[in-house]
């Protein structure tokens, strides 16, 4: 059971890049029953029914169901959102997407990959799955991207207003990284590029903080580092990078 720790829009990053990702929407498109699952929403079902509420922007038949392992926690339909008990198994349904979020936090380690097997085998065909973590205000983000089989990307979003540097989020580093965020591992050399190329960028800070990220991405590919190209108009400083450039060596 999770503290159950929640707020009004905390989850508004991490909603916006799934409402424009193509292959999430492409996913949910193609179903003929389109469905997702908001696990863990915490104390009271805020964020849930604002996933609903984004994606039905983008797909309006999607269909969305919040789980808690709490039972005192499921409250009755709202605004056509379903609520009921349920942990990793997804309470036996075939959804197109899972979003994940400050679930695995308080789980080891080692309890990820089981985590994440048990919930890919409830994926629907071409189903993907979103786990993270994210600070109580949902200004630091950080998430992995999986299908059925594997993970695929890791992502990163966060506000320079109240950050100083890429690297302020290792505190919400996804529990598959957190723990490896130490010399030799590929995710502490992706902040600490980061954090370099955010300082050699700082001529353009007089720009605005999106340009200079602009610039910090850009010098990153110098550090063997391949963000994935986006050519929409960000709010956000956010990052997206294959998630074999971040998985844990060993």
């Amino acid at each position: 059971m999770t503290r159950g720790t929640t707020g009004i829009n905390r989850l508004r990053r991490i909603d916006r890049w799934i409402v424009n990702h193509s292959l999430i929407v492409a996913a949910l498109e193609s179903a003929q029953r389109p469905l997702a699952v908001d696990l863990g929403y915490g104390a009271r079902p805020d964020t849930a029914l604002e996933l609903a509420s984004r994606l039905r922007a983008v797909v309006p038949d999607v269909q969305l169901v919040g789980l808690e392992i709490d039972p005192a926690r499921v409250v009755p339909p709202r605004d056509g959102v379903r609520f009921a008990v349920g942990g990793f198994e997804l309470a036996g349904l075939r959804p197109h997407l899972v979003r994940a979020f400050n679930v695995l936090r308080q789980y080891d380690e080692s309890q990820v990959g089981a985590a994440w097997s048990r919930m890919q085998r409830q994926l629907a065909s071409g189903g993907f799955i979103v786990e993270g973590t994210c600070d109580e205000l949902g200004r630091r983000c950080c998430w992995v991207l999986l299908d059925d089989h594997r993970p695929l990307t890791f992502t990163l979003a966060w506000d320079p207003v109240h950050s100083a540097r890429p690297s302020d989020l290792a505190e919400r580093l996804p529990k598959a990284l957190i723990h490896r965020n130490v010399p030799g591992e590929r995710v502490h050399d992706l902040l600490g590029s980061l954090d370099r190329c955010w300082d050699i960028a700082a001529p353009f800070a007089p720009f605005g903080p999106r340009q200079r990220w602009q610039r910090t991405l850009e010098l990153l590919s110098d550090f063997g580092f391949a963000p994935t190209p986006d050519r929409r108009r960000q709010r956000d400083n956010i990052v997206t990078i294959p998630w074999e450039q971040v998985a844990p060596a060993t």
